[in-house]
């Protein structure tokens, strides 16, 4: 497939941000990307088209009622609102489109009614437009056979709800330019979207799960009723696909589509009969529904992940999606509480081949590995890698959870620095985070909460999550942290054990964890004191306070070493800057540090909120401990063993448990 760059974001654009972009098809799907779009980019000028005035009346106010939800929910100001709802009209006539430098097709699936539209659009558009299909199944090469100028168009399939929902296809076929693929995979990163890029397949690549998925489901329905289909399927997603396919009116697209793949891969695919006869499905919602008996839940199972792992599989095989974007993809677009290839991974080969066998059995004909089920596991699931200039640049893509360090993402970062770092044509790393929001939100906390009151086990987590720390500690080649957007607890302690650090403007940072009723335990307590003692004041209200500061500050403050208008001018920036620290990486972090005078205030945060006395106390505490220590290993002990106190604490009971329930901790009651 044709990305010149993993992550979208590493290149300058070949155009700039569409001024005019019109939304063929005022129904279902249509105003939500109108309303996506301007919520992103809320200057340009967006039409929605129809055939009947009546739908573009009822898709404009459906705009201006998502804007107005937006605000009373806190989500949106009412400034930004206004500029959302601007500048977006309805139309009947084409000709209105006249100036589009973006026309989005989101019409009906059908073949025949796509290239009339496009023939019209390409009759009243310049010859630069872009103009792409929101189409689920139909391929590239046959809504657009007829363009005088094919090349400009493309295939960008978006998800319900889509102005929510992150995940959007874009499709990757012959006659389609490179550039206007590289530029879709660009525009849809810096609006907030997670472009996927795929061939030209029958039904793309997440279509082909999640269609085949329903069917599946539907074809179950001889031994169990939708409720008991739904009930076991939600151990894998966050709602089963009967209840989804009654929010989406989704029966006759899985007949079309199903249809579709049947005949041109074989009758297996034929779409279950019962699609024609039923409108809504007889089910629950996901939290009502109950556990069916193993007679009923376990063959179910079975065939509901045989589909799965076989369309899996089949998508891997034939090229038409990378792993690592169908596992996100999975997740992203679908619900899907782990990817496939995760779950193949966590059942083991025996118990895959066993669903697989069983599968192939009870559905002839269903496509099969090609390959050892090893071989499919052999990908990075979490970071993006890229060349440029002699420079390997890492992204931390976790887009789901802002980019926030897990065990594997860690892992996966220090497998990329160790697999090429005698690599003489590598002349060091960059690590920059995905998207325009985050560099990295911090650390999961989920096993954490099991080690609340084990300090043992705690001191230990804190030692072990920092085993890629402690090599960058180490390192003779630089590695520049490149802060893209928000950077939080322990992305923050990442950057911090970088040889460098560049940033965008608007980037900030913070340190929540006092927030939490715990403390940070991986090197915030410790680097910042002995590497940037001018800073020291802000850093100890960062870790008392949780006080946000923005990258412009550090920059004064030297923390920093350099600002960016933008993330192609951070990354190109921070590639030079290794190249100019190639040789030159030094140690600044051994010895005693200074600290500021203790100046102890009330125990709250810079937001007002009350903190607990116990853990602000370990936290003074291991500060100074620790910047008493000549080593810089000596003073990270001291901090890990800090980290396991502050898990014995019951404010760090009541903040871990107020996090994970989406509420204020209440310290009021503890010590």
């Amino acid at each position: 497939m044709g990305k010149t760059v993993a992550n979208p974001l590493l290149h300058p654009p070949c155009r700039d941000v569409p001024r005019h972009v019109a939304v063929i098809g005022a129904g279902t799907i249509g105003p939500d990307i109108a309303y996506y779009l301007k919520s992103a980019l809320p200057d340009i000028r967006l039409t929605l088209v129809d055939v009947a005035q009546s739908a573009i009346d009822k898709a404009l106010q459906r705009c201006r009622d998502y804007a107005g939800k937006a605000v009373a929910r806190g989500k949106m100001s009412e400034a930004h609102a206004a500029r959302v709802t601007a500048n977006i009209s309805g139309t009947l006539d084409y000709a209105a489109l006249a100036d589009c430098d973006w026309v989005i097709e989101a019409a009906t699936e059908n073949i025949e009614l796509k290239r009339q539209i496009f023939a019209r659009v390409e009759a009243v558009v310049g010859p630069g437009a872009l103009m792409t299909s929101n189409t689920s199944s139909l391929p590239a090469a046959r809504i657009f056979a007829g363009l005088r100028y094919p090349r400009r168009a493309t295939v960008t399939h978006f998800f319900a709800p889509a102005w929510r929902n992150p995940a959007v296809e874009v499709i990757d076929w012959p006659e389609a330019d490179p550039g206007v693929i590289e530029y879709l995979r660009w525009l849809f990163c810096v609006t907030g979207k997670v472009p996927l890029v795929t061939t030209d397949a029958v039904c793309f690549m997440l279509d082909r799960i999640f269609d085949n998925w329903c069917n599946e489901a539907a074809l179950l329905l001889d031994r169990a009723t939708a409720a008991q289909v739904d009930g076991v399927a939600t151990e894998f997603v966050n709602a089963g696909p009967f209840f989804v396919l009654n929010l989406a009116n989704g029966n006759p697209i899985i007949t079309e589509t199903n249809t579709l793949q049947a005949d041109e891969e074989g009758e297996h695919y034929r779409p279950a009969t019962v699609f024609r006869s039923v409108k809504e499905w007889l089910t629950i919602p996901p939290g009502k529904l109950s556990r069916s008996a193993p007679a009923i839940g376990t063959p179910v199972r079975d065939r509901l992940l045989g589909v799965l792992f076989s369309q899996t599989v089949d998508i891997l095989d034939r090229g038409i999606g990378d792993p690592s974007d169908l596992e996100l993809g999975c997740k992203t677009a679908f619900g899907f509480r782990r990817g496939p290839l995760d779950l193949m991974r966590d059942l083991g080969e025996a118990e895959t081949h066993r669903i697989l066998r069983a599968f192939a059995t009870a559905r002839p004909g269903m496509p099969m590995p090609a390959r050892s089920l090893a071989d499919y596991q052999k990908f990075p699931r979490h970071v993006l890698v890229d060349d440029l200039d002699g420079v390997r640049i890492i992204t931390l893509r976790r887009p789901e959870a802002l980019n926030a360090l897990n065990d594997e993402m860690t892992d996966e970062i220090l497998a990329v620095i160790a697999g090429s770092e005698a690599d003489p044509a590598i002349a060091g790393y960059v690590i920059t985070g995905y998207g325009v929001k985050a560099f990295c939100a911090g650390a999961e906390i989920g096993r954490f909460a099991g080690m609340l009151g084990n300090e043992a086990a705690a001191t230990q987590y804190a030692r072990d999550c920092s085993r890629l720390l402690v090599h960058l500690d180490a390192m003779k080649k630089p590695v520049v942290a490149a802060l893209n957007g928000m950077t939080l607890g322990g992305g923050l302690e990442l950057a911090m054990r970088c040889h460098a650090l560049l940033a965008v403007d608007d980037a900030w940072t913070q340190l929540p964890e006092i927030t939490l009723g715990i403390v940070p335990g991986i090197g915030a307590m410790v680097v910042p004191f002995r590497r940037w003692p001018r800073a020291a004041d802000t850093f100890a209200a960062m870790l008392g306070r949780a006080e946000r500061v923005g990258a412009p500050r550090l920059h004064e403050l030297g923390v920093v070493d350099a600002l960016a208008a933008d993330i192609p001018t951070l990354i190109r920036s921070a590639v030079a800057r290794v190249r100019a620290m190639a040789g030159q990486v030094g140690d600044s972090r051994a010895g005693p540090a200074t600290l500021p005078a203790n100046q102890p205030g009330p125990p709250t945060s810079a937001a007002g909120a009350p903190l607990s006395l116990e853990i602000l106390t370990i936290l003074d505490q291991a500060v100074r401990d620790a910047a008493a220590e000549a080593t810089l290993e000596a003073a990270l002990a001291i901090s890990y063993r800090a980290f396991g106190r502050s898990a014995c604490t019951a404010a760090a009971r009541e903040g871990i448990a107020a996090f994970g329930e989406g509420r204020a901790p209440d310290f009021s009651a503890i010590p």
